[in-house]
């Protein structure tokens, strides 16, 4: 069973999906109307989205630099190595389209990164807001530009120095 439930962070509605129970999306945005009438993300529920819920709370807070619900999102072979890599970038880090594909072992599908990234159904669980140009440039992120910069910003901000120093995963992209 699929269900949704929608709630309001800094950076403006978001949606929440899980699958059988399991968190299967975070998107930014109200969720949309279907043409048929019925909501495309399922029923609406105010339970089972609480563990999801208090961890955004404590990443918006300052408090929280890593997600430890499970999931499930859905995407092709290549879009998942793509979201594994993403998700070692380090809490308050940024990496390059090009770093990514050249840890995926090919520079020239930077492109085919980005495209990746645009499917990323777990805004925020996978940081996208995290992948820059290749000069530093905010683009290609889902929720704006605006939002990337307060999320880029938000990570970088002197009160959270604690969890740039205690949140790198083993493996994570060099800034």
């Amino acid at each position: 069973m699929i269900t949704h439930k929608s709630v309001t962070s800094p950076i403006g509605m978001l949606t929440l999906t899980a699958l059988d129970g399991v968190l299967a999306s975070v998107r930014l945005g109200p969720p949309p109307a279907s043409a048929g009438g019925g909501p495309p993300y399922g029923l609406a529920a105010e339970d089972g989205f609480e563990d999801i819920e208090r961890q955004l709370s404590e990443y918006f807070e300052g408090t929280r630099c890593c997600f430890t619900v499970d999931t499930n999102p859905l995407g092709t072979e290549f879009q998942r190595r793509v979201w594994e890599q993403v998700a070692c970038i380090g809490y308050g880090r940024t990496a390059s389209y090009k770093e990514l594909a050249v840890r995926l072992g090919d520079a020239a599908k930077a492109r085919s990164v980005g495209a990746a990234l645009a499917h990323n159904p777990l805004n925020l669980i996978v940081p996208t807001h995290r992948v820059v140009g290749s000069r530093g440039a905010l683009t290609g992120y889902s929720g704006g530009v605006d939002a990337k910069r307060y999320l880029i910003e938000l990570e970088q901000a002197p009160q959270t120095e604690h969890l740039r120093r205690t949140c790198l995963p083993a493996d994570s992209v060099p800034a």
